[in-house]
């Protein structure tokens, strides 16, 4: 088994796999836990931790890396916290996890435009990966906060009768 995050294939017994990691998949649990108590009050990492169960010191990294891209405003005190400095429904997925993860390629090779592979010129795969890429971000771009919230809201609401 060989472990790389999202961006990278891996080979885990023959299969090829990419993954978000760790960052990734809670800075969008931090996002959307935000988006859910929005209230425009700042809320504390101790909340959001016991709510999401990651602890502050690692979304004390998270919020790092986030407050740097301008996704969240913060405030030091005892009403201190964060918040989104956008509304739920202007940020997409694609972009949260493009700030944890870097870009979401699925090949180096197309980390660069133009694309500087050596063997771009007469290399078979190359539109095979260029198509993947494409369903990847326009995927990840198609989502909001806000569709998230959506979604789970709706899947509360259901009841199922048999």
């Amino acid at each position: 088994m060989t472990i790389v995050t999202y961006g990278r294939l891996e080979s885990n017994e023959g299969r090829l796999e990419m993954k978000i990691s760790t960052k990734g998949r809670y800075a969008l649990r931090l996002m959307l836990d935000l988006a859910e108590h929005n209230t425009g009050e700042y809320i504390s990492l101790k909340d959001i931790s016991e709510r999401q169960n990651v602890t502050v010191k690692y979304l004390e990294q998270i919020v790092t890396s986030l407050t740097r891209a301008g996704f969240l405003r913060s405030q030091r005190g005892n009403n201190g916290g964060y918040r989104l400095a956008r509304q739920p429904s202007e940020y997409t997925i694609g972009e949260i996890l493009r700030v944890m993860e870097g870009n979401l390629e699925p090949i180096a090779c197309l980390e660069n435009y133009p694309n500087d592979c050596p063997r771009a010129e007469e290399c078979v795969t190359l539109p095979f990966w260029i198509g993947l890429s494409k369903v990847i971000n326009d995927y990840v771009n198609s989502y909001t906060l806000q569709t998230l919230l959506d979604s789970a809201s709706e899947l509360a609401g259901n009841t199922y009768m048999i």
